[in-house]
């Protein structure tokens, strides 16, 4: 049976001196996570390998949150109140002008420089039928936070089922239209060892277009640009590291991948009260066995291979954190939304309800289990 911690353990403090918890969840599985207080961070995530091989870390973590205040990666952390990027930051909604602190070459990247990453959340268990793990963080962000308009009252609830499946539920509510763009921004490396890196994992992306940018990250005008013939083509299963280096000018400006896939909607269900979940990303280590898949009712997947790790930071066992050690899979909404109307809105009114899921699966150990 999977449970929650009856009770959180202390994780330090806050840099103003405010106490950080840690919720363990485990399951009947093997998988165990971790989230902190601060940043609703997933701080571990121990997931076996294949015929029951001992756990690992696939998520990259630091040790304190000294460290979580002060890098600049987001690592595990929950992202807004706007996932990437706001062009200038700046945005008209209904009529007014909008400017949110730059804090990427002019433009603001996830909600600015003191954005959800840098907060301290509240926590709660949660109680479900099924007996599985489960913790709801909270946090209100008021209005005129980062230039955002609207006091916003946002929740991301973790829940850890009995066959090690993680599943992200966000709930967002506004007292005034704004814009939102939730994300979980988990590097994850399925082998355990980020000195290995990510680049011989195999990765396969639901996608048949993505979102080509400028020099500064934002997204071109224009449709998406087919993946087909390029290096962006994931649609089979494919080494992360095996055309990232050619001379193609998408990769030369994000020094690799860092772009957001345009996710298919095949096989997506719809209908009344359902969020219509898709698979976005299949993600397979060779070495261990791992594989994680990512389901999401996101239309968008950013993809980021970790090329800005410079190795300035370490992880829980004093291991250098450098290019590549982990990989982004950032289930969201398209970049610079609120000045793109051709992308599905991000605009959240008083009268609706934001509601945001993504899971992370390991179909390696429900094959063990049948």
């Amino acid at each position: 049976m999977s449970f929650a911690a009856p009770f959180p353990a202390p994780f330090g403090a806050t840099p103003s001196g405010l106490p950080v918890e840690r919720w363990t969840l485990r399951s009947a599985s093997g998988v165990e996570a971790a989230v902190l207080t601060y940043g609703a961070v997933l701080h571990s995530l121990r997931v076996p390998g294949p015929e029951r091989r001992p756990p690992a870390e696939v998520v990259l973590s630091l040790p304190d949150v000294k460290h979580y205040a002060t890098h600049g990666a987001y690592l595990g952390a929950v992202v807004g109140r706007f996932a990437n990027r706001i062009a200038a930051g700046t945005f008209t909604l209904d009529g007014t002008r909008h400017h949110i602190p730059g804090n990427d070459r002019g433009n603001s990247l996830h909600g600015g420089a003191d954005g959800f990453d840098r907060r301290l959340w509240r926590a709660e268990p949660c109680e479900r039928p099924d007996g599985a793990a489960s913790v709801r963080l909270s946090l209100e962000s008021p209005h005129g936070d980062q230039g955002f308009p609207g006091s916003l009252q946002v929740s991301v609830t973790y829940t850890l089922a009995s066959d090690g499946s993680l599943t992200l539920d966000y709930h967002a509510v506004t007292d005034r239209p704004t814009p939102v763009n939730l994300t979980h921004h988990a590097y994850f490396n399925l082998s355990g060892d980020p000195d290995r890196g990510v680049l011989d994992h195999l990765l396969t992306v639901d996608a048949a277009a993505y979102l080509p940018i400028d020099e500064t990250g934002l997204p071109l005008p224009g449709a998406p640009a087919p993946v087909a013939g390029s290096p962006f083509d994931f649609t089979r299963a494919r080494r992360i590291g095996a055309r990232i280096a050619e001379p193609d000018k998408q990769l030369a400006r994000a020094g690799g991948y860092d772009h957001c896939w345009v996710l298919d909607d095949r096989d997506r269900p719809s209908g009344e009260g359902q969020l219509g979940l898709r698979r976005a990303a299949r993600l397979e280590d060779p070495g261990s066995g791992r594989v994680l898949e990512v389901h999401t009712s996101e239309p968008g997947l950013q993809v980021y291979a970790g090329q800005q790790l410079d190795g300035g930071f370490g992880d829980l066992l004093g291991r250098r954190l450098g290019a590549h050690a982990g990989l982004c899979l950032e289930t969201q909404h398209f970049p610079d939304s609120p000045n793109r109307p051709d992308y599905p809105s991000t605009v959240l009114r008083p009268d609706q309800a934001l509601r945001s899921r993504t899971v992370l699966g390991f179909p390696h150990l429900t094959a063990v289990a049948r």
